[in-house]
């Protein structure tokens, strides 16, 4: 009986010790992770993360511009832009874009297509794993006709008096 005891003690202890030597394990959204781990490296930084077209007329310029700076110490590589559809196409540069230096995504939008413009545009570097969301915002109204049909007066034929 006193050796189970032992024993037992023993292992208590043994399984305490153990215990104490693990370093707890914190669970990290993988964003967080990528932030606090991140010691250096390319930084894309935007003057602002919308490309707003605000309200324009059916056709209108399609081309926009978001301008961006690598605000880290190292290369900064966009290895992919992609918008939500086929109506928002991103143009990118595809040199490495160095410390410091500032550069340009162009943006097109399918400006023949009427009502609220509400997409996206998803850009992948080589800082990491989450992708930079851009988005595109605005309203695109019907174009007015320039040369619009004048009013007719009332005729003959259209049931006036035409003067009569």
């Amino acid at each position: 009986m006193l050796k189970k005891l032992i024993f037992s003690f023993i292992c208590v202890m043994t399984f305490s010790f153990l215990s104490a030597q693990v370093t707890p394990t914190k669970l990290v959204h993988p964003e967080a992770t990528q932030d606090a781990a991140k010691d250096g490296g390319p930084v894309m930084s935007f003057e602002s993360t919308d490309v707003d077209y605000g309200v324009i007329k059916q056709h209108g310029e399609p081309l926009r511009v978001l301008s961006f700076t690598n605000t880290g110490d190292e290369p900064l590589v966009i290895k992919n832009c992609k918008g939500s559809c086929g109506c928002t196409v991103p143009t990118w540069p595809k040199e490495p874009i160095m410390p410091g230096e500032t550069n340009k995504i162009e943006v097109r939008y399918a400006t023949n297509r009427l009502g609220k413009i509400n997409k996206t545009i998803r850009i992948t570097t080589n800082e990491g794993t989450n992708p930079h969301v851009i988005k595109v915002l605005g309203e695109v109204l019907k174009a007015e006709d320039e040369e619009s049909v004048p009013t007719t007066q009332p005729t003959m034929l259209s049931g006036g008096t035409g003067g009569q």
